[in-house]
């Protein structure tokens, strides 16, 4: 199948492609439901030494810099107390962590959660993290550019492979929250 966004020519519906996905990743595949059926979330294998965005969009179409998103996992504390969340964003913006995320998530002060947390807590590799098969009971602020694209590229888990997944799906996952002005 030819995927509906970039020059990918294997896409394939995710699925079908559990054992290259993350346990967390694969087990909300798994469990998928909602108007949008998970055989409408595609996998595309990728070469993980392309996954930055300019070389990226360089390998695999132009289209893509429109048409992609981040998910970064920020850090949130009041009052002594530390809580995670996810952004999505469109990979032409940055999250506004000192703005729209803080006053989301009600803290005093929010920031970019350090690497080794981000992996650990989400069981997905960085630079591949992804909002499909995060911890159920974290936020996940998403911007509504991305929720209002037809299809969206996205990490897989892995820094090897993306999904392609119908913006609107996203609202679908657990604890979304659309938020206008997120990416910046």
């Amino acid at each position: 199948m030819r995927a509906p966004i970039g020059d990918f020519d294997d896409a394939r519906p995710a699925p079908d492609c559990l054992d290259l996905l993350t346990e967390p990743v694969a087990e909300a595949v798994r469990r998928w439901n909602g108007p949008v059926p998970a055989e409408e979330l595609l996998f595309v294998d990728t070469d993980p030494e392309k996954a930055d965005t300019a070389v990226f969009v360089e390998a695999y179409g132009r289209d893509l810099l429109d048409a992609s998103a981040n998910c970064v996992v920020v850090s949130g504390k009041r009052a002594g107390e530390s809580s995670l969340a996810a952004c999505l964003v469109l990979s032409t913006t940055r999250v506004d962590v000192n703005g729209a995320v803080r006053r989301q998530l009600g803290a005093r002060k929010a920031s970019f959660a350090p690497h080794d947390v981000a992996v650990g807590e989400t069981g997905m590799e960085y630079g591949g993290i992804t909002p499909v098969g995060l911890p159920a009971d974290w936020p996940l602020l998403l911007d509504a550019a991305v929720t209002a694209l037809p299809h969206v590229l996205v990490g897989s888990g892995r820094r090897r492979g993306k999904l392609i997944v119908p913006g609107k799906a996203f609202l679908q996952l657990p604890g979304a929250v659309v938020l206008e002005g997120l990416g910046r």
